[in-house]
């Protein structure tokens, strides 16, 4: 009897359904109220990109002196300097009044949207800096570069 396999998912295109909030407080991140949610900013009518917002692991070498082949174990985890690239609007009325360098708070992923049910993503954060982007092919630009400054707690259910 083969193996059961994985249930489908329901594939989708994140420009559209994502969401992106800062919370500039929440007392328990891997419970956030819809108080705590509602009191947040969306960020996603202004994100032209985004690097990082990713948990990594680390690795440890395993070897012994009776197999030449080298195990590894699970180690650390960390996050690499995360940022969104948002615009800038000419009359200097953006992101920058919101996150302005060292602005603490927390940034949330709503990857299929803030739904209840659904699940998101907590990244305990500080704006490290924001750098202008000074591209003169592409619109305006604001890089807001974030420190990750504790573990985020993934895959939370949203609240009602």
């Amino acid at each position: 009897m083969p193996a059961t396999a994985i249930t489908a998912s329901t594939r989708y295109f994140r420009p559209g359904l994502t969401k992106v909030t800062y919370l500039p407080a929440c007392a328990n991140i891997a419970s956030p109220t819809r108080g705590e949610l509602n009191a947040g900013t969306d960020l996603s009518p202004e994100i032209a990109s985004v690097d990082g917002w990713a948990v990594n692991a680390e690795f440890i070498d395993t070897p012994d002196l009776l197999n030449t082949f080298t195990g590894k174990l699970a180690a650390r985890t960390s996050s690499d300097t995360s940022s969104l690239n948002m615009y800038s609007s000419s009359n200097s009325v953006d992101v920058r009044s919101l996150l302005p360098r060292g602005t603490t708070g927390f940034i949330v992923w709503f990857d299929e949207n803030d739904i209840a049910g659904r699940k998101c993503d907590v990244f305990p954060i500080t704006v490290a800096s924001a750098p202008k982007q000074r591209d003169l092919e592409a619109a305006a630009q604001i890089q807001i570069v974030f420190a990750i400054t504790r573990q985020p707690q993934e895959n939370v259910t949203v609240p009602a």
